[in-house]
């Protein structure tokens, strides 16, 4: 038990004094008709029956006060019991009330903590089986209508095994994306660290993604000429990764004929911001906390229909931390979105 008790001297010493006033008081008495009465011989017999009194007591208050304490500790499980020593307990009883309302206070917190991880279990599970089913089902309902006969039809029979084909290729991306996850989050995927060209490596994703703009007519580009390179510590790979998925995201969800800018800027001495921003649909506030989580949608719907396996967010988020780097998102409805990361600049 942390320490700065009251001892139990107090009451040990009251105790032991009244014992010792009445039993010289009696002895006095005693031998006061008995035989001569020397104050030498009762001062002896005080002083010992004081101390004798004061062992007795304090060591029976403190065994009675330990057995009670260590009882209460075992039960509310605050301490182990072998932290408890087996020396002098005390009775001030204010330090204890405040652990067992420490305890209370903690285990407050803890059952709402795993009243919130319960409820995300139950979002997480209820989120993968439907995002499995969905293409699963497509499939299934597909087959089953070239099997039933519409296979003899050459039209219909490329057309659905094409459909077939692309819901196949959606649960390919979630059980792909569903193992990165898992592995980012157990740290079995080891992150090849290297210096490399920020700025050459979104020019290179910029021409991944230069079709998939066109489609919408929006226009990829820099907030500015970089005509430096501007040089960073990280997995090369994986930040394209990181990149990819926030530029697809951005036109996912961007105005036709709109715009998609990238900026790299100096944060602090030893590192580097880099900002996503759109002109798009934005994002309300309320979605802002979540948007990170798996499955997480804000427009369940409209989602969906553009494919992908809702995962990208959060394996942005994942990838970014193993880099021991934060992400940061704002956004604004009906007026655009930024999301911004920080990245080692190497030296």
């Amino acid at each position: 038990m942390q320490a700065k008790f009251k001892r139990s001297f107090r009451f040990s010493i009251k105790t032991s004094l009244y014992i010792t006033l009445y039993t010289t008081l009696l002895m006095s008495v005693f031998l006061y008709y008995l035989y001569e009465l020397k104050w030498l011989h009762v001062l002896g017999f005080s002083v010992f029956v004081y101390g004798f009194s004061f062992l007795i007591i304090q060591f029976s208050v403190e065994r009675f006060i330990y057995k009670r304490i260590k009882k209460i500790y075992d039960d509310l499980t605050l301490l182990e019991s072998a932290n408890l020593s087996k020396g002098p307990i005390t009775t001030d009883m204010r330090t204890l009330t405040q652990e067992i309302d420490k305890f209370a206070r903690d285990k407050k917190i803890e059952i709402e903590s795993l009243r919130v991880r319960e409820k995300y279990r139950k979002e997480f599970f209820g989120n993968v089986s439907h995002e499995l089913k969905t293409p699963l089902f497509t499939v299934q309902g597909y087959i089953l209508t070239l099997l039933d006969g519409a296979m003899d039809d050459e039209k219909i029979r490329k057309k659905y095994l094409e459909r077939a084909s692309k819901g196949i290729e959606r649960l390919g991306y979630i059980v792909k994306d569903l193992d990165m996850i898992t592995k980012l989050e157990v740290g079995d995927l080891s992150l090849n660290i290297e210096e490399f060209d920020i700025i050459e490596l979104v020019e290179n994703v910029f021409e991944m993604l230069e079709m998939k703009a066109s489609k919408k007519k929006i226009t990829l580009t820099f907030d500015t000429n970089y005509e430096e390179e501007i040089l960073v510590k990280a997995d090369k790979e994986r930040i394209q990764q990181v990149l990819v998925n926030l530029i697809v995201n951005s036109l996912k969800y961007g105005r036709d004929k709109g715009t998609t800018e990238v900026s790299i800027e100096n944060l602090i001495k030893s590192k580097v911001i880099v900002r996503v921003t759109d002109n798009g649909e934005g994002i309300e506030k309320e979605h802002l906390p979540r948007l990170f989580e798996r499955f997480y949608r804000v427009n369940k719907s409209g989602s969906r229909k553009e494919g992908g396996s809702g995962l990208g967010l959060s394996i942005v988020k994942h990838i970014i931390e193993a880099h021991n780097e934060k992400i940061y998102v704002e956004s604004e409805s009906d007026v655009g979105s930024e999301f911004s990361f920080t990245l080692e600049k190497a030296e």
